[in-house]
């Protein structure tokens, strides 16, 4: 082969080559990963939350002070649906209360719902809520 083609083929402007098509360039993951990161972020979550093989839960808390915040934000990412009664809490920490669960079904991409007077259902994004 002479210089003037082993440039243009270096160059990509000459004839086609051969390649080994047995070798993994690793595209297929890049692909893939650029896909997931483009899918709507729900569809994300479901994606990720069927893999895992756990019954779904329903925890019912009472929280007493908004200290107790972190223990419904662990139960609800952990996919949990949370039952959240704030009747034994005061007006003002209630409020920031129900305001931080809101912040965290939002973030996390799942749902608040009232049931009650301050009874709240947190329910994460794989669970359907009917009303009858």
């Amino acid at each position: 082969m002479g210089a003037v083609r082993k440039v243009a083929t270096y160059l990509g402007l000459g004839g086609e080559e051969q390649y080994d098509d047995s070798y993994d360039y690793g595209y297929e993951e890049e692909i893939e990963a650029e896909e997931e990161q483009w899918r709507p972020a729900s569809e994300r979550a479901a994606r990720r939350w069927r893999a895992v093989s756990e019954p779904s839960k329903i925890v019912m808390l009472t929280p007493r002070k908004y200290n107790d915040a972190p223990t419904i934000g662990r139960y609800f990412r952990e996919r949990q649906a949370v039952i959240m009664d704030v009747n034994e809490m005061s007006s003002a920490e209630a409020t920031r209360m129900v305001d931080f669960a809101a912040g965290l079904a939002y973030g996390c991409e799942g749902r608040i719902e009232r049931i009650a007077e301050k009874v709240f259902l947190l329910a994460p994004a794989d669970m359907e809520i009917t009303t009858g």
